[in-house]
C-alpha cells in the first residue's frame, strides 16, 4: 500500500512535470511571429527567385553576344581574306583576256578560273550582276557618271569590276558607271 509519503513524492513528480509542460509553451513562438517569419521568408524566396530569372538573362544575353562576337570575328577574317583572294582572281582573268588578244592559247589559265568559279560557288560566293540594274549602294559603287535620256535615272551601264556577295553580305561591292538625266 501506499503511504502518505509517496503521495506527496507522487504530486511533486506531477507538479514538476506540468511546469516543464508550461515552461515549453512559453518557449514556442506565436502564430503572429510564425506568420511573419513565413511572410519573411516568402519575399526572400521571391528576392531570390528574381535575382535567379535576371542572372539566368544575363546569362543568355552574354551567351547571345559571345556567339554573335565570334560569328562577325570570322565573317571580318574571311572576308578579309576574300578580298585578296579576288584581286589574285581579277589579275588571272585580266592576264586571259589579254592572252586572249594576242592569240595565245589560254586554255590552262581557262581551267584555272573555272576551278576558282567552282571554288567560290561551293562557299556561296557569287559576283553581282549589275549591268541595267538599278543603283543600290549595298551593292555598288558609282564611280563614272554617264548622260543617256533613253535610260532611267541611277542605271548601271557599265560594270568596270566585279563585285561579290557571300550569305547576304557583300564582300566587295561592284565598281559601277552609272545614267543620269540631263
Amino acid at each position: 500500500m501506499y503511504s502518505s509519503d509517496d503521495n506527496e513524492q507522487n504530486i511533486s513528480v506531477d507538479a514538476d512535470e506540468s511546469d516543464g509542460e508550461s515552461a515549453d509553451l512559453e518557449s514556442r513562438p506565436t502564430t503572429e511571429e510564425l506568420t511573419h517569419k513565413l511572410e519573411e521568408t516568402q519575399k526572400l524566396l521571391a528576392m531570390s527567385e528574381d535575382k535567379l530569372k535576371r542572372s539566368l538573362a544575363d546569362f543568355l544575353n552574354l551567351e547571345k553576344k559571345i556567339k554573335n562576337d565570334i560569328e562577325n570575328g570570322v565573317n571580318d577574317k574571311l572576308d578579309k581574306f576574300l578580298l585578296k583572294f579576288l584581286t589574285i582572281y581579277d589579275d588571272l582573268t585580266r592576264a586571259k583576256d589579254i592572252l586572249i588578244k594576242e592569240n595565245v592559247n589560254a586554255q590552262g589559265l581557262d581551267s584555272i578560273l573555272k576551278n576558282i568559279d567552282s571554288l567560290l560557288a561551293e562557299y556561296n560566293v557569287s559576283p553581282i550582276n549589275a549591268l541595267g540594274e538599278i543603283f543600290d549602294p549595298n551593292l555598288h559603287e558609282a564611280i563614272s557618271v554617264v548622260v543617256d535620256e533613253s535610260l532611267d535615272e541611277n542605271t548601271i551601264t557599265k560594270e568596270i569590276r566585279k563585285g561579290y556577295i557571300s550569305h547576304k553580305r557583300t564582300i566587295r561591292p561592284t565598281l559601277v558607271e552609272i545614267s543620269k538625266k540631263q
